[in-house]
């Protein structure tokens, strides 16, 4: 860490102390009953202190603990534990851990295998060029749509080592990933994304109980957000859009050849790779999802069991070394997980803040019919950014925005793409969302600076959406 770096982190940390004791006081001034704007104050804390220390971890933790602190002074390391308790017992949050190692390790068996290193050699006869390079990524990003997940995993640790050889940033790269994973998931109606939003919109009335399926298939070419992020992906990989803000100087570095990563899956040689070691696994994943109702823990389960036997038959490996392996892939998805359940943490202490019911309750004075879908879209997406949940304001938020949309006779195909749209972006634009986290991972970069970079292209996308928005509605 250089100089500059190492006063940066003190400045941050400082800031971050003084924040804590500004927290404590405010609990002697704050009518929990309604705490308003301050129930703001730990989104706040986790951003700037993300911006001046580069770091994941840290900030969120500092977030929840002025949160904690203006909640209960006395008694906020044990709100702090029991929450976390709690967090980790929750039934999705343990199937979010299972799945991440699970990915983790099955990407981890295929590279063993040989088999990303035969697809990068396969691929690299058609990516001849950095635009080239960066549209195949785009393609195989469309193609591996059944989850956000494993799109981002698989994607970023394939083409990671072509993107290096035609001086492209890890940043870019993860961009390029990050814009076809929850974006595609939402277009496509058999991927999780989809299928989780088809089963809360039939919970909700929003479509009759079996007809959900068709309903959603209405809904798509409303969801802008997604179409504008993936229809922009080969815009800037031709160079019809510059690389900007931070992009810029992410690019600058790699075009000297100084690649910025860190710690990630690394390509294994091997001698005479087979691309069977790569495709069969990636199809069983997908196709046994599909087989489960489309629930991605069975899938990659029944993968990893399909390739470990796929392996010992062609005696690639023992059966010791397959165990270390996908031991080694949970490992490596040891860093993501640990933001992603400080993430969820945070999202319970904004629950308890109130923090949702806020931004709501603010907004709804202002919808009218002609409006709703843009201000759905608007303060959702906020509400996304700022609290890293993505599916949860899709389950918050749908029981207040329908009913008015139906009581204010809106375009209720419209709000809805809206609404959907609001996820999306939050998803491709959170500093320390899941998505974010596992993109930057398969990437090779840190996930603050793939959230810096990614931006400026997530912002273009939401102003595009929010003109449609505007003029539809």
């Amino acid at each position: 860490m250089n100089k500059n770096n190492r006063l940066k982190t003190k400045i941050g940390y400082t800031a971050a102390f003084f924040s804590c004791v500004l927290a404590s006081i405010s609990h002697l001034y704050i009518d929990f009953e309604n705490v308003g704007l301050m129930s703001l104050m730990p989104v706040i804390a986790v951003l700037t202190c993300a911006m001046i220390t580069k770091r994941s971890v840290e900030s969120l933790l500092l977030g929840c603990l002025i949160g904690y602190l203006m909640l209960d002074p006395v008694h906020f390391v044990q709100k702090m534990i029991d929450t976390n308790l709690d967090v980790l017992s929750d039934g999705v949050t343990t199937w979010i851990i299972g799945l991440t190692f699970l990915v983790g390790g099955l990407i981890a068996l295929i590279n063993h295998s040989g088999g990303t290193q035969a697809f990068g050699t396969t691929i690299s006869k058609y990516a001849k060029s950095r635009a080239s390079t960066l549209i195949v990524t785009w393609i195989m990003g469309l193609i591996i749509f059944v989850d956000d997940y494993l799109n981002a995993l698989a994607v970023g640790t394939t083409m990671k080592k072509l993107s290096d050889k035609f001086k492209v940033s890890r940043q870019m790269l993860a961009y390029i990933v990050d814009s076809t994973s929850a974006p595609m998931c939402v277009l496509v109606p058999i991927s999780t994304w989809a299928i989780f939003l088809i089963g809360l919109f039939e919970a909700n009335n929003v479509f009759e109980k079996g007809a959900g399926f068709q309903g959603y298939l209405e809904l798509i070419p409303y969801i802008f957000y997604a179409w504008i992020a993936i229809l922009m992906v080969p815009i800037v990989s031709m160079g019809w859009i510059k690389p900007l803000g931070a992009m810029r100087a992410a690019e600058e570095k790699a075009a000297k050849g100084i690649i910025e990563e860190t710690e990630s899956f690394e390509i294994r040689k091997v001698d005479s790779p087979s691309i069977v070691n790569f495709i069969i696994p990636l199809a069983v994943f997908m196709l046994a999802t599909w087989y489960f109702d489309y629930n991605t823990l069975n899938g990659v389960v029944v993968a990893i069991l399909f390739t470990i036997p796929l392996l010992l038959i062609q005696k690639i490996s023992s059966m010791s070394t397959i165990v270390d392996t996908i031991i080694s892939g949970f490992n490596s998805m040891m860093h993501p997980m640990l933001v992603v359940i400080s993430s969820f943490v945070l999202q319970r202490l904004n629950d308890e803040l109130g923090l949702s019911s806020f931004i709501l309750e603010a907004a709804v004075p202002y919808m009218n019919a002609s409006f709703l879908p843009l201000i759905t879209f608007v303060v959702l997406s906020l509400l996304a950014f700022a609290t890293g949940s993505f599916w949860g304001v899709y389950a918050i938020a749908l029981p207040v925005v329908f009913p008015l949309a139906q009581a204010l006779d809106a375009n209720i195909p419209l709000t809805m793409g809206a609404l959907v749209s609001a996820g999306v972006f939050g998803s491709h634009a959170c500093f320390f969302g899941d998505s974010t986290v596992i993109t930057a991972k398969g990437a090779g970069c840190t996930p603050y600076s793939h959230a810096l970079t990614q931006l400026p292209y997530a912002s273009i996308a939401a102003v595009l959406s929010c003109i449609l928005f505007f003029i539809l509605g």
